[in-house]
């Protein structure tokens, strides 16, 4: 095996599964056990109203992405799976994970049309009775 930048980049990505794989767990735990919903679908650092209804939604793909990483480092560490196929899952898993995450923060914080009152003067003109 000879050292060169795409030897690298495969290092790299796969040493970057494990902190990845840390967060997720920990956000998992922090949801079900501690029932801290300080990160469940944050739009802007801000939580919804009700961050409890969004909670399992978030518990269950922070569980699903770090339960799949973990798959891929064992699969990487037993020899069992070529490159393509665990960078692929890697890939796949990450940026499912960061859509699922967006999707839920933004159906967590839906968008409120306000109704316009009627101004009692309208651009320049009063109304006199």
């Amino acid at each position: 095996m000879v050292f060169d930048v795409s030897v690298a980049l495969t290092w790299v990505l796969f040493l970057a599964l494990f902190p990845i794989v840390f967060f997720w767990l920990r956000r998992a735990w922090r949801i079900i056990v501690r029932r801290d919903f300080s990160d469940v679908a944050l739009k802007r650092g801000e939580s919804p109203p009700r961050p409890e209804k969004f909670a399992p939604f978030a518990a269950a793909t922070n569980l699903l992405g770090a339960g799949v990483l973990i798959v891929a480092i064992i699969g990487v560490l037993l020899g069992e799976y070529a490159y393509e196929t665990w960078s692929a899952m890697a890939g796949i898993t990450i940026w499912c994970k960061f859509f699922a995450d967006f999707a839920l923060s933004r159906h967590a914080h839906p968008i409120v049309f306000k109704k316009k009152d009627k101004p009692a003067e309208v651009a320049g003109t009063t109304s006199k009775k």
